[in-house]
């Protein structure tokens, strides 16, 4: 279906007005399959591009498809790779920053389908939402530029960013991700902002220090390996018993599908983790400390975190 999808493409550029007939129009030529080839994919980047104000139809086409093309359409499902990571980010800066709603939806919607992405396209995500609340330009603003404030928009796909299932800390708060939030409201701070940025602020923050998770993505290499044990049918039932019997004996089944570790304590490890470890007081204090001051928001941050874990951070 490349070609026809290129034709209507083309003449839709051309026109550079759509309606929602012509995004079914879009989704009959381009995904009778559901699947999108890269020819497709890039018409559909291009397209985008293209169209100013898009009805609200397109981008819920472009998120579905986009994300259907980077996260699913390759082996194993749900691990996007090094190149469709490097695809979607070049496509996105093919303008110089993510310029629409429907490119910043599709960023944070791959972080949330996904089971794991490359370390670059997770950095790159958050790097787009820190860029538009500090400059104040980008598809979740309009009218007058404001930067240096957060809007409940960048709030709730900041907050989506944060907790996906393939962000930068699983179910978790890394580091990394709890400083970038110390940034934020470093810049941010004094301004007219979504009274749910505090709230995340806080939680986030003090998810970083005390919360437990015992979620860990397969990597990519071992899925792979996975995969293809189990869809592997040209294998006769007494051959693939033989060949078990062989591994189990040399530790390579134990090694593909993971030994059964032994049953850790789940209490111990999240009180463990709910405490304030040295280090994590020193890490906190310094981000603080920072600019010599103690604002509302890390005074709320230093009350949770001692009401949570019993005790005071410092």
């Amino acid at each position: 279906m490349t070609l026809p999808m290129i034709d209507l493409a083309d003449a839709l550029k051309a026109r550079a007005v759509m309606t929602a007939d012509d995004v079914l129009a879009i989704r009959r030529v381009a995904w009778p399959d559901g699947k999108i080839d890269a020819v497709e994919a890039d018409a559909i980047f291009a397209l985008n591009d293209a169209i100013a104000a898009p009805p609200a139809e397109w981008v819920a086409f472009f998120v579905e498809a986009i994300t259907a093309y980077v996260v699913q359409q390759q082996a194993p499902t749900g691990y996007v790779d090094e190149a469709k990571a490097a695809w979607l980010m070049a496509r996105i800066d093919a303008d110089g920053r993510v310029e629409s709603r429907a490119e910043l939806e599709t960023l944070v919607k791959t972080l949330e389908v996904a089971v794991n992405v490359p370390e670059t396209l997770k950095d790159y995500a958050l790097r787009q939402i820190e860029a538009v609340v500090t400059s104040g330009a980008g598809p979740t603003r309009s009218g007058a530029l404001d930067p240096g404030s957060i809007n409940a928009t960048e709030v709730t796909l900041l907050r989506r960013m944060l907790f996906a299932a393939a962000g930068d800390g699983p179910g978790c708060i890394s580091q990394g991700e709890a400083e970038l939030l110390f940034r934020l409201k470093a810049a941010t701070m004094g301004a007219a902002n979504a009274p749910e940025w505090k709230t995340l602020f806080v939680q986030a923050v003090g998810n970083h220090l005390m919360a437990h998770s015992d979620y860990r993505p397969l990597s990519r290499e071992r899925a792979g390996q996975l995969d293809a044990f189990m869809n592997d049918t040209q294998t006769s039932v007494g051959g693939f018993l033989g060949r078990m019997g062989q591994s189990l004996a040399s530790g390579a089944f134990l090694d593909l599908f993971g030994s059964k570790p032994a049953k850790p304590d789940h209490d111990a490890a999240v009180a463990a983790d709910r405490a304030i470890a040295p280090g994590e007081a020193a890490w906190l204090k310094a981000q603080v400390d920072a600019d010599g001051t103690l604002d509302d928001f890390e005074k709320a941050l230093l009350a949770f975190v001692a009401e949570e874990s019993g005790r005071p951070a410092f």
